[in-house]
């Protein structure tokens, strides 16, 4: 499945969660805030791409880095036989799993 996503500015974007397979993104306008699970939160700029390698991986962020412009991306997905493509992981999951992710930034 391959999907134009567009965040209005300081969209947070799609709360964590994790795809079933492996997903491919190219960034057409503006910047993403791109976290995956034992990775250090980092921003992708227009022009730029990510990758996610799908499976047990929470992702954590995927929305607009900026809170003055519209950001946009194009994603491809692939999904496991009978998995749905996107999984939300909730709270107490992310507790469990808090040792996993990569220390936060300085606020």
């Amino acid at each position: 499945m391959t999907i134009h996503v567009e965040w209005e500015p300081g969209d947070p974007g799609t709360p964590p969660h994790r795809h079933s397979g492996p997903a491919f993104g190219y960034v057409i306008k503006g910047a993403v805030r791109f976290e995956l699970e034992g990775e250090p939160e980092r921003v992708i700029e227009a022009g730029g791409t990510f990758w996610e390698p799908g499976g047990d991986a929470i992702h954590y962020q995927d929305g607009n880095a900026l809170d003055d412009a519209r950001t946009e991306f194009v994603v491809t997905m692939m999904c496991a036989p009978g998995k749905p493509m996107l999984e939300l992981v909730d709270d107490e999951e992310l507790k469990q799993r808090a040792h996993l992710r990569a220390p936060r930034p300085a606020a």
